[in-house]
This record gives C-alpha cells, sequence and structure tokens, in this order.
C-alpha cells in the first residue's frame, strides 16, 4: 500500500493545484477526486502515517492489562489543550492526528440527515436553516455511500427517500437485537437496520469484517473503512501527501482576497511555504478554526475568514443518553463491536422543546472478558468462575442527542499555553442548555421503558448530568449565504478568501442527531466538485 510509507522529502511540491491541510476522511476524499480530475494536488497531515499491518498489533496493546500508551500517540505538548464553560470537554479523549484521522478508530456508523435537519428554523424556528437541502446533497449522499462501501438493508421507515438500495448487504441482527426486537414491537417501537461502513463482503483487497469486536479503537482487519483508502487512491492518481508537518498559519496576498501559502514545520525543524492555486482546510471542527484563529494578520486581526466573528463559534456535539442492566437470561454481549439494529422514530422534532433523539441498541453492554479479568486478583478456575458470573447478560440501549448551536460554546485560543511549536492551544468553551438536557431525559424514558419491557434490572443511567460527548465537533465554520453570520459559502468556500474551501463538519449548520461522517463525505465531494470547477 503506498499509503503506509512515511515521507522523506517534506520540500514543497512546485506548481500545486490544490493545496490541502488534513488527510482524514474529508481530505482524503477531496484528494482523490481532485486528483482523478487531473489536478496537481498536495496534502499536508499534521501527524504520521500508521502503518496498517500493524493494526494486529495495536489491538493486543489495547487489550494487555495495564498497558496506557495511547494507541495513536494522542498527548503531550502537540495535543495541549484547554477546557472551559459549564461542562469539561475531554478534547484528546477521541482525537487522532495522522493519515486516515478519525476513520482509524471510528464506531463506522454512517447514516444520511434527516430532510428536516436542514430547515429547523423554517418548521420549528429554532436554531437556523441549512443554505442547502436535502434534495442538494441527495446524489452526494449516493456518491459517499459508495466511497465508504456502506452496508445497509435501506429499511430504515424513517429515513429520507433513497434512489437505490446501499452498496452491500447488511449485517445480520445480532442475538442481543433480537430480544430487544420483541420488547420494542409490545411498546410499538419500530427498529431497523443501522448502515455500516464495513465491509459485510470483501471488497478491493479487504476483508470482510471478521468479528474481532474491538471496532473502537482498533479494526485490526481492515474491514471498516478508513480514509488510508482514498489518500492510496489519490497517490496513485498522481497527488502527494506529506506527513508529520503541521501547519502554523495561511498566508495571504496584499488584498486579503487569495491565500498564498500553507506554512508548515518539518520533524527536523525547517519551516516551508506550500503554494497552490486553491486550498482546502479539512483538518476537523477543532484544529481548522483553530488554524484560521493562529492565521490572524494586520488586514484580519482577528484571523483568517473571520469577518463574521463565527470562526469557532456555535461549536456543537452530539451527547450520550443510556440505560443499562441485566436480564435472567444470556445475551451474548460483545459478540459484535458495532450496532446493528436502532430506531430513529423518535428523531424528528414536533416542536421546539427538545432536539432530535437516535435511539441505539447497544450490541457491547456491559464488562468484555479482558476488563473482568483485569480487575480480578484471582487465578485459573477461580478467574474463570469470576468471568461467567460478570459476563454475557448485560443489555443497553444508548442514544445519540442533538445539541443545537449556540454562539457562547466555541472553539477560541487559550494565548496563556503553547503547543510543541509555540503556538496558543485550542480552549473549548462548552456548556449544556435546558433543551438538550430535556433531549438526554426523554431518551431516558425511552430506554427505561424498553428495559423494563424486557424485564431487565436497571444498573446504570447516564443521563443529563453524567452525560458525555460523542467527538463530533461541529459548527464551528458554519456554512451560509450571509457573508455577516456564516464563514462559507454553500459551496464551502470561504466569504472572506476566493480560493479557500473549509471540508468536515465545522461547516454544519445544526447537527442533528446523526453519526456525522457520511454528510462529511457528502459534502467534501460536493466542495471537491465546485473546486474542479473552478480550476
Amino acid at each position: 500500500m503506498s499509503g503506509t510509507q512515511s515521507s522523506t522529502d517534506r520540500t514543497p511540491t512546485e506548481n500545486a493545484d490544490v493545496c490541502i491541510v488534513g488527510a482524514g476522511p474529508a481530505g482524503a476524499l477531496v484528494a482523490d477526486r481532485l486528483a482523478a480530475a487531473g489536478h496537481e494536488v498536495v496534502v499536508l497531515e499534521a501527524g504520521p502515517r500508521f502503518d496498517p499491518e500493524k493494526r494486529e498489533e495495536r489491538m493486543e496493546n489495547h487489550l494487555r492489562p495495564g498497558d496506557d500508551t495511547p494507541i495513536w500517540g494522542m498527548g503531550g505538548p502537540r495535543d495541549a489543550y484547554t477546557s472551559s464553560g459549564g461542562r469539561y470537554y475531554p478534547l484528546n479523549a477521541a482525537r487522532v492526528k495522522g493519515v486516515g484521522g478519525s476513520t482509524l478508530h471510528w464506531q463506522g456508523m454512517v447514516m444520511r440527515l434527516h430532510e428536516q435537519d436542514f430547515r429547523l428554523d423554517s418548521e420549528l424556528d429554532v436554531a437556523e436553516d441549512w443554505p442547502i437541502d436535502y434534495a442538494d446533497l441527495r446524489p452526494y449522499y449516493a456518491a459517499a455511500e459508495e466511497a465508504l462501501a456502506v452496508a445497509g438493508a435501506s429499511d430504515n421507515p424513517f429515513a429520507p427517500p433513497r434512489d437505490q438500495p446501499h452498496p452491500l448487504p447488511a449485517f445480520p441482527p445480532s442475538y442481543s437485537d433480537s430480544l430487544f426486537a420483541e420488547a420494542c414491537e409490545a411498546l410499538e417501537i419500530t427498529t431497523h437496520s443501522v448502515p455500516n461502513a464495513r465491509n459485510s463482503e470483501p471488497t478491493d483487497g479487504e476483508s470482510a469484517c471478521v468479528g474481532y469486536g474491538t471496532c473502537r479503537p482498533v479494526c485490526p482487519s481492515g474491514a471498516k473503512y478508513h480514509a488510508l483508502r482514498h489518500v492510496d487512491s489519490a497517490q496513485e492518481e498522481g497527488a502527494r501527501v506529506i506527513d508529520e508537518v503541521p501547519v502554523q498559519k495561511l498566508e495571504h496576498d496584499g488584498s486579503g482576497e487569495r491565500v498564498t501559502a500553507a506554512v508548515y514545520v518539518t520533524p527536523e525543524g525547517e519551516t516551508y511555504r506550500q503554494a497552490a492555486d486553491e486550498f482546502v482546510l479539512a483538518a476537523g471542527g477543532v484544529e481548522t478554526p483553530r488554524l484560521l484563529l493562529l492565521s490572524e494578520s494586520e488586514q484580519y486581526p482577528d484571523g483568517l475568514a473571520n469577518s463574521s466573528g463565527a470562526v469557532g463559534r456555535y461549536f456543537m456535539d452530539h451527547l450520550f443518553a443510556g440505560v443499562g442492566g441485566r436480564l435472567d437470561e444470556r445475551t451474548r454481549q460483545k459478540h459484535v463491536g458495532f450496532n446493528t439494529t436502532e430506531s430513529h422514530q423518535f428523531y424528528d422534532r414536533e416542536d421546539d422543546s427538545r432536539g432530535a433523539i437516535k435511539l441505539e441498541c447497544l450490541n457491547y453492554a456491559g464488562p468484555a472478558p479482558s476488563d473482568i479479568a483485569m480487575d480480578a486478583d484471582s487465578f485459573g478456575d477461580d478467574l474463570l468462575e469470576e468471568i461467567r458470573a460478570g459476563y454475557g447478560n448485560h443489555v443497553a440501549m444508548g442514544a445519540l442527542v442533538e445539541q443545537f448551536p449556540r454562539a457562547e460554546n466555541r472553539i477560541t485560543l487559550d494565548r496563556s499555553r503553547t503547543d510543541d511549536h509555540g503556538n496558543p492551544v485550542p480552549e473549548v468553551v462548552w456548556s449544556l442548555d435546558d433543551r438538550t438536557r430535556r433531549t438526554i431525559e426523554r431518551a431516558n424514558e425511552i430506554q427505561r421503558s424498553v428495559l423494563s419491557e424486557m424485564g431487565a434490572d436497571i444498573e446504570w443511567v447516564v443521563g443529563p448530568d453524567s452525560t458525555g460527548p460523542a467527538y463530533h465537533h461541529m459548527g464551528t465554520t458554519r456554512m451560509g449565504t450571509d457573508p455577516e453570520s456564516s464563514v462559507v459559502d454553500p459551496d464551502l468556500r470561504t466569504h472572506d478568501l476566493a480560493n479557500l474551501s473549509i471540508a468536515g463538519s465545522s461547516v454544519f449548520v445544526t447537527g442533528g442527531a446523526m453519526n456525522p461522517t457520511l454528510t462529511i463525505a457528502a459534502l467534501s465531494l460536493k466542495a471537491a466538485d465546485a473546486i474542479d470547477a473552478r480550476l
């Protein structure tokens, strides 16, 4: 695989048409699309290339008792941050800096946003409408599902309309799904399959899912989609991907209308300027606004592309709500490391009293055998009995819950603390509002009713006071048609600079309650088409 080798030459690319910052799913898809169209593309990635051949070793390290080494190398001065506001935000808990980005460790669930998600202001007089609607993204959603090799049954009665089935067959329901199905039917809750960006059958040299169950943080087989697939494809088309070169700032011309270069640093401490005709920021919902703020100049004292003041603001995430317990029967927990059944019945909002809810039947309830063994003091037969007693009859329901955009939730710079290159670290200012709390409470209410119908002894609840983020960083460079209130236009080009585009979830206007990667992919393909047309 061409994507496994670390860069040896980190000097700039001459005569580049496009410079992309970030080699996660957004950057990889844009690079692949534009390189295939014949453009000279260079991708600058802050983190290293992780060798796919070492996936099993990484999985073993993750499971080995007493090994607290970060699986993907996060932490230290490079990744320093601060958190303020009403809730602490554990930013590094689910970030990856490296070629492949978050797809190296993500869950792999991929859903389309609902039609209502694009028009919350028009329908409910809350938040803002997107400047595009579902129909605009519909063909790009289909293309994204093909690109990510999504497995699904296309059986969701609440989902928006689609023109063709999912590319791969769906994964069958798990055994615990059948236990949930009976209770949900009694409560008139409609369930359906979960689209997953993992191979249900072999494709293009990648194996089918073999059920290790360690999907997060490591898929040892490579069956789950990872952006290296499109990094490799882009390189085969002539793109160049340079790893371990964190971009320090973007420079602009004298008129302030165009970006002229991305300034980056090599591991040896050399500083280079990468020039290009078009620039794309695809560094995620935290590092993208941070880089824009770091790129302040005399002409742009508040940061680049920030004439609206919206860069870094309207930070959103999804919140988790959950209820779990035990049954007096075996549930085969942990036999599947990802969700196969969910319900969107409570997703669309009837009024402005709550946000969207995506209910999930969890296949990874309770502890894994390795977790029990790590906490045990027993050995031999005694340990085996302890594992048997603590494993195998757990059930749980989860939910992703919507958080509406608020200007006070934001990514800004903490100028009192610097990273390993002397730059101010990102500060996450985050809190929950009453509407989000009500939505979590409603999710818990539904979850309790299902587990009670199953006859489970409820042992834990994750509610408004114990909830945490899903690490879906959205909204910090929002899309819109008004330059005074948004950062990018419907083609994801910044209002302030004619040759700077942004790809990723930072452009989301609202977040819904869907895992964002499929929408990231669809928007990235849309942005690539617009850039191709300009070139």
